[in-house]
């Protein structure tokens, strides 16, 4: 059976609680329910130019040519289950769907796809709850540039089987969190969010305003650390299609730490920053150093 390796974007879509449904409501109508919810999600990606690869319970593996689709897609999911009508019980029983979704090189065989992408994405649907989409930097980092998209960096995580961490976001949809407009062109609507750095009496934010800030010991810096350790011009914050980056350029390094993990040494390279922290120019310090640097991801 012939192989073709092919860079495709992974879409799992889960029914979430899908066991409590058929506590509540029975077999036969839970069943129903469910058959109707995976019709509801396949008809989206048929709109979005994807393939159903197969369903599983009451999963639903897909895949997509680019990311943007795959985005386009999820949101989709999302909305089309949301209209659904609730179903009549003692309780009003609306369901609700997890997403993952990671792009990456694939081998296509007899209908079916295999690969470190597929597992990656199915590990992104066991990340999500129920009304998230997760993803990885790879994902995002695959979208076209005209095509931006309101992501929260959540962490970094491993993946068994592979080596390293993982960067995760999710994918901001609801209009209670935010308003995300999609197009017939599948472009999204940006939602511009900023960083705040706090530091002694250093107040300063890093946003679409202002996409650059640097950190070092020399006056010139936009945050001026005096400690002999740091580097001149230590390291930048830039802010880059939703996400924010540091750059490190330093010869000692920089420590990221971010809330409840340990801290990461970036040195001559960079990290997406999560949503809060504290950042350490040359050494390790703690979070009442005189020399760290708070951030906080504001949406």
């Amino acid at each position: 059976m012939a192989e073709e390796t092919t860079a495709l974007a992974i879409l799992f879509a889960d029914i979430s609680g899908s066991t409590t449904l058929y506590d509540k409501l029975g077999d036969e109508r839970a069943h129903q329910l469910v058959s109707t919810c995976l019709s509801v999600l396949s008809e989206v990606v048929a709109r979005c130019q994807g393939i159903i690869i197969k369903t599983i319970g009451d999963e639903v593996l897909c895949t997509f040519d680019t990311a943007e689709q795959a985005i386009a897609a999820a949101i989709g999911m999302h909305r089309a289950i949301d209209a659904m009508p609730q179903v009549p019980s003692k309780k009003q029983i609306s369901p609700n769907i997890r997403v993952g979704i990671h792009m990456g090189p694939v081998i296509r065989q007899g209908g079916d796809v295999f690969g470190d992408a597929v597992n990656i994405a199915s590990r992104m649907v066991s990340l999500a709850k129920p009304r998230q989409i997760i993803t990885t930097q790879q994902t995002i980092d695959m979208l076209a540039p005209e095509c931006q998209v309101s992501v929260k960096c959540l962490t970094r995580t491993t993946i068994k089987g592979k080596g390293g961490e993982f960067t995760i976001h999710e994918i901001v949809w609801d209009e209670n969190d935010q308003t995300m407009a999609l197009s017939r062109d599948i472009t999204l609507q940006i939602l511009f969010s900023r960083l705040h750095l706090k530091t002694g009496d250093t107040d300063i934010y890093v946003d679409k305003g202002n996409p650059v800030v640097t950190l070092g010991r020399h006056a010139q810096n936009d945050i001026v650390v005096e400690d002999v350790i740091a580097s001149r011009s230590h390291a930048r914050i830039e802010y880059q299609r939703g996400k924010f980056v540091l750059i490190d350029q330093s010869t000692n390094g920089t420590y990221i730490s971010h809330e409840g993990e340990k801290p990461i040494l970036v040195h001559q390279d960079e990290a997406v920053i999560g949503m809060r922290g504290y950042i350490s120019l040359g050494r390790e310090t703690g979070p009442d150093s005189p020399h760290a640097i708070h951030f906080s991801c504001e949406f």
